[in-house]
C-alpha cells in the first residue's frame, strides 16, 4: 500500500474547524489583562510548588538535567531558551520547561475550567513563557497566545465526556491541545498548519488516574508532557510534518479510544460567537482539590454561626466525582489532605480558612482534628450530582449538643468560579501567600507581579524570564 503523505485524503474535520475557531478570533484588551492575572496566579502557584518534596525531585531532575548536558545551572548557550527552570537555572528548553510545567499544580491552587475539569495555566502558561522568551515576543503576543491555548485545550477537554474522567487526567489528554494552539499562535501558524499541530498532540495524548490511588508524583509530569508535546506539536509542523486530520473524531482518534459513547462532539465547537473561555476559567482561593472547595467555604460559614461549639456529627453532601476523588477518612500525605472532604472539613470548622499548612503533618495528626474527621460523613447527593459539572456545590450539616435540628450551610458555587471570581484584593492575598511560602520577599513579589500583569501593557517576556532567573535556584 502506497502511503505517501502527498495522496492523503484531506476534508473538513473537527480538528480543522477548531484550528481556525482559535486563530482566526481576536483578542481584546481586557482578555489580556485576564491573561496577565493568570500568569500571575502561575507563577505564584509554581514558586511555591519549589518547596515540596515533588518540587524537591524536579529541582534535583533539573540540576542533573544539568550536568548532564555540560550547562551549569544559570549558564545559557545559543540554542537554549532564557526561561529559568524554576528553583534551578537557566537550562535547556526541554528541560526548563518540564521542571516549570511539573511544579504549577504540586500545591493544588493552580486554575481550573470547572465544566472541562482541568487546569489549563500549569500547562499553556510555561509553554508559552517558554516559547515567547525564546523568540523574544512581547506581551501582547504571548497573551494572545495563552488565550487561545486556554480556548483549544476547554474545548477538547469539555467534549471527552464525564466516562473519560474516570480513568483520564484531562489536564493530561487535553492539555497537549492548549500548548500546540499557544505554540501555534507565537509561530504564526495557518489554519491548517494548527490542524497537523493538533493532530500529533493528540495522538501521544495520556494520563492515567491511577496516580491519584498511590501516593505517586506522577500526576505533576502528566502537565510537563502535556505542555511538551504540545510545543514540539506545532513546531514540527513548520518544516512541513503533516498529521492526521481526524485525531478527535476518527474510527481510531481520541473520542473512540478514550470516550467511547459518552463523548460530546458537538462541544469542541458549541458557542463560537461567545466570550473565550479563559474567561469561564476559575482561580481558586484555598490549597486543596476543588472538588472540596465548596464544602471548606460551607465548613468556613457553618463555623461563624457554631461560635465555638464542636459539631457531634456532621454530613457533607455533594456531587458524585467530588465522592470518588475525595472520601478519604484517614489521609496520610499532603496530597491525600488536600483530597480529603473530611479533613479539609475538620480543619476549616476547628481552625479556620485553611492555609498551607492546613495539610502538613502536624494539622494531620493532630487529636482533634483527627476526632472531628472520624465524625465527618459523605454523601452523594443527587441535585448537587445533577448540577454537576456547571455547579461544583456542597451542603454542611452539623449537628451540636443541645439542639435538635442540624445546622445546615449550602454553598452552590465554589469561591472562584464565574460568577464568583476572584477580585485582585484576594489574587493578591492568594500570591503573597504562596509566595512567602517560597521564600520570596516583599519587595521581589512586588516587582514579579508587576511583571507580570505589565504584560498586558506589551512589556517583553524576557523582562518576566529575566526576574525569575534573578530569584535564584532554591534552597
Amino acid at each position: 500500500m502506497d502511503l505517501r503523505v502527498s495522496e492523503r485524503v484531506e476534508h473538513r474535520s473537527l480538528t480543522d474547524a477548531l484550528a481556525r475557531l482559535v486563530l482566526e478570533r481576536p483578542v481584546d484588551g481586557v482578555d489580556r489583562e485576564r491573561a496577565a492575572r493568570h500568569v500571575l496566579d502561575w507563577v505564584a502557584c509554581a514558586l511555591a510548588g519549589i518547596r515540596t518534596e515533588i518540587g524537591e525531585r524536579l529541582t534535583d531532575y533539573g540540576r542533573a538535567a544539568a550536568a548532564a548536558s555540560g550547562v551549569r545551572p544559570g549558564q545559557t548557550r545559543d540554542a537554549d531558551s532564557p526561561m529559568p527552570a524554576l528553583g534551578v537555572g537557566v537550562l535547556p528548553r526541554e528541560q526548563s520547561l518540564t521542571v516549570n510545567a511539573a511544579l504549577g499544580n504540586i500545591l493544588e491552587m493552580d486554575d481550573i475550567h470547572r465544566t472541562a475539569i482541568l487546569h489549563p495555566g500549569p500547562v499553556v502558561v510555561p509553554a508559552v513563557l517558554t516559547v515567547a522568551a525564546q523568540r523574544r515576543v512581547r506581551g501582547h503576543a504571548a497573551l494572545d497566545a495563552i488565550v487561545r491555548g486556554y480556548e483549544a485545550m476547554i474545548r477538547v477537554g469539555r467534549s471527552f465526556g464525564r466516562a473519560h474522567y474516570r480513568h483520564w487526567h484531562l489536564t493530561g489528554t487535553a492539555g497537549p491541545f492548549g500548548a500546540a494552539a499557544a505554540t501555534g499562535s507565537l509561530l504564526g501558524l495557518s489554519s491548517q498548519a494548527l490542524r497537523d499541530a493538533f493532530g500529533h498532540a493528540g495522538s501521544v495524548a495520556g494520563g492515567l488516574w491511577q496516580t491519584r490511588l498511590e501516593p505517586s508524583m506522577t500526576k505533576s509530569w502528566h502537565n510537563a508532557r502535556a505542555a511538551s508535546h504540545g510545543v514540539l506539536a506545532a513546531e514540527l509542523v513548520v518544516g512541513g510534518f503533516t498529521g492526521p486530520s481526524q485525531i478527535l473524531e476518527g474510527e481510531l482518534g481520541l473520542f473512540a479510544a478514550m470516550c467511547g459513547d459518552d463523548a460530546r462532539p458537538d462541544q469542541v465547537l458549541a458557542e463560537p460567537e461567545a466570550d473565550w473561555l479563559l474567561r469561564d476559567t476559575s482561580l481558586k482561593p484555598w490549597p486543596a482539590c476543588r472538588h472540596a472547595h465548596a464544602a471548606l467555604e460551607a465548613a468556613l460559614l457553618l463555623r461563624g454561626r457554631l461560635e465555638g461549639r464542636s459539631p457531634e456529627r456532621v454530613e457533607v453532601l455533594t456531587y458524585g466525582e467530588a465522592t470518588r476523588f475525595c472520601d478519604r477518612r484517614h489521609p496520610k500525605t499532603v496530597l491525600e489532605a488536600k483530597f480529603s472532604l473530611q479533613h479539609v472539613v475538620a480543619v476549616t470548622l476547628l481552625q479556620g480558612e485553611p492555609g498551607l499548612i492546613a495539610f502538613d503533618g502536624p494539622a494531620r495528626e493532630d487529636a482533634a482534628v483527627g476526632r472531628l474527621r472520624e465524625r465527618v460523613e459523605v454523601i452523594v447527593d443527587d441535585v448537587l450530582d445533577r448540577a454537576f459539572p456547571r455547579h461544583y456545590g456542597a451542603i454542611v450539616r452539623a449537628w451540636t449538643s443541645g439542639r435538635a435540628d442540624p445546622w445546615v450551610v449550602e454553598v452552590p458555587d465554589a469561591l472562584g468560579d464565574p460568577p464568583r471570581l476572584l477580585d485582585d484584593g484576594r489574587l493578591n492575598t492568594k500570591t503573597r501567600m504562596l509566595m512567602d511560602h517560597a521564600g520570596i520577599g516583599r519587595a521581589e513579589q512586588l516587582a514579579l507581579a508587576s511583571l507580570c500583569i505589565e504584560l498586558a501593557e506589551d512589556r517583553p517576556v524576557v523582562d518576566l524570564a529575566a526576574r525569575l532567573a534573578a530569584v535564584g535556584p532554591g534552597p
